[in-house]
């Protein structure tokens, strides 16, 4: 193997090893039956501030993969949609469009941030 090939297939694996790690611990995040914890409204504004997060992190390291912030917010949207409907499917969940607004939100504020970091770079 070429010096040349490895190094682009190394590249590439530090680019989207991250990306379906982190898709995979919102996958299994959302196979939880439940994540109440029980604190009436402070429990709503902690499960949609943790997707605002957790898709803020998707949304900047698939700026970082693909370099195209529009294509990165559609891949994180993408995939807000599967996972709701994963969570369709999972006992004591369910699938709301609100989140995937919510997911699609926090996938700009990461895109965001990684463009203000990028050009800093």
């Amino acid at each position: 193997m070429s010096t040349q090939v490895a190094t682009t297939r190394r590249s590439a694996l530090t680019l989207w090893l991250p990306v379906v790690v982190w898709a995979a611990v919102i996958f299994a995040f959302s196979s939880v039956p439940s994540l109440g914890t029980g604190l009436g409204t402070w429990d709503l504004v902690l499960r949609k501030l943790a997707h605002v997060s957790e898709y803020a992190l998707l949304g900047l390291l698939l700026a970082r993969a693909v370099r195209r912030p529009a294509l990165a917010v559609a891949l994180a949207a993408a995939y807000a949609v599967t996972d709701e409907l994963h969570q369709a499917f999972v006992e004591g969940r369910h699938g709301a469009p609100l989140d995937v607004g919510i997911d699609t939100l926090g996938a700009l504020v990461g895109v965001f941030v990684w463009s203000r970091w990028s050009r800093r770079a």
